[in-house]
């Protein structure tokens, strides 16, 4: 590598003069607004959802297990919200010491990495479901579903855990960041560790989730055309918008991060980047950041548009109930809808839709 061989001197001068470049206060105010409304609307949105997974009373199927921890991830994640705002309110100054943002850092990853598993979690048991529906009901239990959400935070924290040993602030300023690029880019061997876990906890759940959602709407468009009542009602087409504005949310969310952080730890291990570089890097690592943090509050968006009872609760808690069909002629077209889904996916009814 061209880094390795690099002269030491001339790279410790040149990091030197890079002198570390301290936000504007627009990008404080906006950013303390932005985490305020995600805290909001994250919080309302997953504890509605647990708390239907709560009341309903009836047995959970493995979806459902897989979204109430998806929901418990999310809520997790807001509790050090909080702290965030506070430290974007002070114009970037953490006043909450080394200890509290070395557990925000690892609050905040494990979200985000248990968070793409559970969504592919998600996935693998939707082509189950559609693709395979009879072939595999044994995988598809809830006690071996509980179990694979066990393995998925066992290995969130397994790999986050190194955060806790590295330290997260840094003086700029005259101000203590918390979880800045400027307070780990010295760390040994950086762009490799960034890199290697880039590959393993982003690229191969994202291509293992477009794997499934390629073959379920393959699946879903081959029995809505040998089923002409379930095209002329449209399942096959909502069911691939399902799929799809879940693949669009986590490609949104959490894309523009991996992508910015692939191409610049890359380019790292060719060269020693600029201070224009490093300085171009840490703004977009503030915009592609937010952009994955709120994956937490899409999340109840996917909650309401996968699960027919968390919408119509939903909708009943907001006295929207009157937009709900209710005349005998819409009745009797969900009743028929609702038997071609079953007709379409071989399953009970409603099974599919719980959350």
């Amino acid at each position: 590598m061209a880094s390795s061989t690099a002269d030491p001197s001339s790279i410790s001068h040149n990091a030197s003069l890079c002198l570390p470049h301290h936000p504007p206060r627009a990008a404080s105010v906006t950013l303390s607004l932005f985490y305020t409304l995600l805290l909001v609307f994250s919080a309302l949105g997953n504890i509605l959802a647990l708390c239907l997974a709560c009341r309903k009373g009836k047995k959970v199927n493995s979806t459902g297990v897989y979204l109430v921890h998806l929901a418990v991830s999310d809520l997790l994640f807001t509790l050090v919200l909080p702290g965030k705002i506070t430290y974007y309110v002070l114009d970037f100054s953490w006043p909450f010491g080394e200890g509290l943002c070395r557990l925000t850092a690892f609050t905040f990853y494990v979200n985000t990495y248990g968070g793409i598993y559970l969504m592919t979690c998600v996935s693998v048991d939707r082509y189950l479901a559609v693709v395979h529906t009879h072939q595999c009901p044994h995988l598809r239990r809830v006690g071996r579903a509980r179990l694979v959400c066990v393995a998925v935070w066992a290995l969130a924290v397994l790999q986050t855990m190194p955060l806790l040993l590295i330290s997260m602030t840094k003086p700029v300023a005259g101000k203590i960041t918390c979880m800045e690029f400027v307070s780990v880019k010295g760390f040994f061997r950086l762009p490799l560790i960034v890199l290697g876990a880039c590959v393993i906890s982003f690229c191969g759940p994202v291509g293992i989730m477009l794997f499934c959602y390629l073959k379920i709407t393959m699946k879903l468009c081959r029995t809505a055309r040998d089923n002409p009542l379930t095209s002329e009602k449209g399942h096959h087409r909502r069911a691939c918008l399902l799929i799809l504005m879940v693949l669009v949310a986590v490609l949104v969310c959490f894309s523009p991060y991996h992508l910015n952080i692939i191409q610049f730890m890359g380019r790292q291990l060719l060269s020693q980047p600029s201070c224009s570089e490093q300085r171009a890097f840490q703004v977009s690592l503030q915009l592609t950041v937010s952009l994955m943090n709120m994956n937490c509050g899409i999340d109840p968006i996917i909650y309401f548009f996968a699960s027919t009872h968390y919408r119509k609760w939903l909708l009943r808690l907001f006295k929207l109930r009157a937009s709900e069909p209710s005349s005998p002629s819409s009745l009797g077209r969900a009743s028929s809808e609702t038997q071609s889904i079953n007709q379409t996916t071989g399953s009970r009814p409603l099974e599919e839709n719980k959350v």
